[in-house]
């Protein structure tokens, strides 16, 4: 870990400048300086629109009573996809856009859960009418079914009662009537 924070943060660097200094020389300054503002607006109006339609989806999933796994790893590389395109730099720009084409979002998101979840890094719970939290067994594909092995129902047991109450009772103080000494009263 410790050597790829190294190379991330020592190394993109480095050869992001490298790269810069062979595209000025190849097709000077001001082309190098337009593609790199370019790349930044490009990912930024792939970010609004893409962003969108997966929050869309995310939505329209919970509505049915889903978890929206594949939404939630299209969103976070989407984040990352404009972090890398805003800043400067080709190969930082390259990666961005490639982390536009859903297919690759979606294999790499498949490609990380599935290492975190056989080292036992990852549990996924549910909870909801009809879902009990249980753990997932190692291999479990959160991608390939719903997560939690099955829809929740249309509601939760239905509870019959009837409410009593006791004449004389007091209201314990700060329950019922506002109290007029109040300074959040308007």
């Amino acid at each position: 870990m410790p050597l790829l924070l190294f190379l991330l943060f020592v190394g993109v660097p480095i050869a992001e400048i490298a790269v810069f200094i062979e595209a000025g020389s190849a097709i000077g300054v001001v082309p190098t300086l337009a593609i790199v503002i370019a790349t930044a607006f490009a990912g930024t109006w792939l970010l609004r629109a893409q962003g969108l339609a997966t929050f869309a989806k995310a939505q329209a999933s919970m509505n049915e009573g889903q978890l929206p796994v594949e939404q939630m790893v299209h969103g976070l590389f989407l984040a990352v996809a404009g972090i890398l395109l805003l800043t400067p730099g080709f190969i930082t720009d390259t990666v961005g856009l490639l982390l536009f084409v859903p297919g690759i979002r979606l294999a790499l998101g498949k490609k990380i859960l599935r290492a975190l979840m056989a080292r036992g890094q990852v549990h996924v719970y549910g909870a909801g009418p009809g879902m009990g939290p249980r753990r997932q067994p190692p291999g479990h594909d959160p991608f390939a079914h719903d997560p939690f092995g099955g829809k929740p129902g249309p509601g939760g047991p239905v509870i019959e009662g009837e409410v009593i109450e006791e004449e004389g009772e007091e209201t314990p103080p700060g329950k019922g009537k506002p109290n007029p000494n109040s300074p959040w009263r308007t």
